[in-house]
């Protein structure tokens, strides 16, 4: 049995991570930033078919990097890979990287989702706020809701933005027995999903494309309305994409991180659906930092879990922006 830890410090419950944010709450766009300075073994997996990123094969086995001292997350669609140049910088600055010989060089992958439509387009995660999501980065009580890469994060799109709702950043962890190891593991999730965010215990909607005026309360059910057939066309559906960091302190090589991203992509798939369309970007990142044992499958499975809380805790702690209602205010709209 999974014994639950309380959410209130997320990645940074594993040993070796900190993390920290950067947000422009008025454009409604912002990065975050996951430091390993030690080194992190890691591994990737692509869910959807609109991601963009930058250093993604970093996470390949077969790299000749065997660590990433870093990962971004990022607003501002492509341009936002360029908070990634702060990051870099920044753990360069202190002498944190890959040893060339010459020069450690840090790896640090990132990330992109895609919040134009919500602020303003013409304000974007630079350099500048990359270096201060790494000055911001801490061990300590993780930060929800509208903050980071989930400022302008939004759920529900199937009927377009006027019928979406306000999304932001979770975080959650979980410990593993101690007969199992009892390995820590932890998400965190940037959630701006073409679909609908369910709850990880009921399978209830909780978030996401509502019912039109005038039908009802309640949402529409984006899954249900797709299998009859109904879609949207044009470029508006392609501004998705939810990216999750898993992180645990326990020993994983870069074949198995790999194929624990791949499985968390399930945990995706629970907590939003639909998830994994042609619109959404989906990425899993998973981290290893530590020495522990643990079984790459039940570790997944926990994973899976500490993900569809993570995306829960994005939900609920996101509060209305730009006129976008989020839960904790849907009542009151």
């Amino acid at each position: 049995m999974l014994v639950s830890r309380p959410p209130d410090r997320g990645l940074a419950a594993v040993d070796g991570l900190s993390v920290g944010h950067a947000t422009k709450l008025k454009a409604a766009t912002g990065c975050t930033v996951i430091l390993c300075p030690a080194g992190a073994v890691a591994g990737a997996d692509v869910g959807g078919a609109a991601a963009g990123t930058r250093e993604l094969d970093a996470c390949s086995p077969h790299h000749i990097a065997d660590r990433i001292h870093g990962v971004v997350l990022s607003g501002g669609s492509a341009f936002g890979l360029s908070a990634a140049d702060g990051v870099t910088r920044y753990l360069g600055g202190r002498g944190v990287g890959f040893d060339t010989g010459v020069a450690r060089v840090p790896i640090v992958p990132a990330a992109i989702l895609f919040d134009l439509r919500l602020g303003s387009s013409r304000i974007r995660p630079d350099a500048a706020m990359g270096r201060a999501a790494c000055q911001a980065a801490s061990r300590g009580r993780a930060i929800s809701g509208c903050a980071g890469a989930g400022t302008g994060a939004t759920v529900g799109k199937l009927f377009g933005m006027e019928r979406a709702m306000k999304s932001g950043v979770g975080s959650a962890s979980l410990k593993l027995p101690s007969r199992a190891g009892g390995a820590t593991v932890a998400a965190l999730a940037a959630v701006n999903a073409f679909g609908d965010v369910r709850h990880v215990e009921t399978g209830e909607i909780v978030a996401g494309a509502r019912a039109a005026s005038g039908s009802g309360p309640g949402f529409a059910d984006t899954a249900a309305h797709m299998a009859r057939g109904v879609s949207r066309a044009g470029f508006a559906p392609r501004q998705n994409t939810t990216l999750i960091v898993v992180g645990t302190d326990a020993r994983l090589s870069r074949a198995e991180a790999c194929r624990v991203a791949r499985l968390c992509q399930d945990g995706l798939a629970r907590a939003v659906t639909p998830a994994h369309t042609r619109f959404d970007g989906d990425i899993v990142f998973v981290l290893s930092t530590g020495k522990r044992r643990a079984d790459p499958d039940c570790l997944a499975v926990a994973a899976c879990r500490a993900i569809g809380h993570a995306v829960l805790d994005a939900v609920m702690s996101a509060t209305t922006l730009h006129g976008l209602p989020a839960v904790r205010d849907l009542d009151s709209t």
